[in-house]
C-alpha cells in the first residue's frame, strides 16, 4: 500500500449532516479497498483565491491515508460525481511510504 493525501472542500453553507455523509462515503471507499485512514484534519472555512461555482469560501478537509493504487481511480470517480464536493485533489506521498 502507498501513502496518499486527499484535500477537498465543500460549500461553507453545507449542513453538518451532509458533510458527515460525504466523509462517510469517502471513508467507505478507502476501507472497502483494504485501505487505512491515518489522519483526518478539518481545516475549516478558508477564502478561495478566485470564485468557484459562485463560492468565495470553502470548508476544507484533509485526509492522510494508505491504499492500493488501483483503488485511487474509484475514489477519484466518487469524488467527481459527488454534488457536495466542489473540488478535490489526491496526491501520492512518497515521504510516508
Amino acid at each position: 500500500m502507498k501513502a496518499y493525501e486527499l484535500l477537498f472542500f465543500v460549500a461553507p453553507t453545507l449542513e453538518e449532516e451532509a458533510r458527515a455523509k460525504v466523509m462517510g462515503r469517502i471513508e467507505n471507499v478507502i476501507t472497502e479497498g483494504d485501505g487505512k485512514i491515518d489522519n483526518h484534519e478539518d481545516w475549516g472555512k478558508r477564502k478561495l483565491a478566485y470564485e468557484i461555482n459562485g463560492l468565495t469560501e470553502g470548508d476544507y478537509i484533509l485526509i492522510d491515508f494508505h491504499a492500493d493504487p488501483d483503488n485511487i481511480a474509484e475514489l477519484d470517480r466518487i469524488l467527481r460525481i459527488s454534488d457536495s464536493v466542489e473540488r478535490h485533489m489526491i496526491v501520492r506521498r512518497t515521504d510516508r511510504d
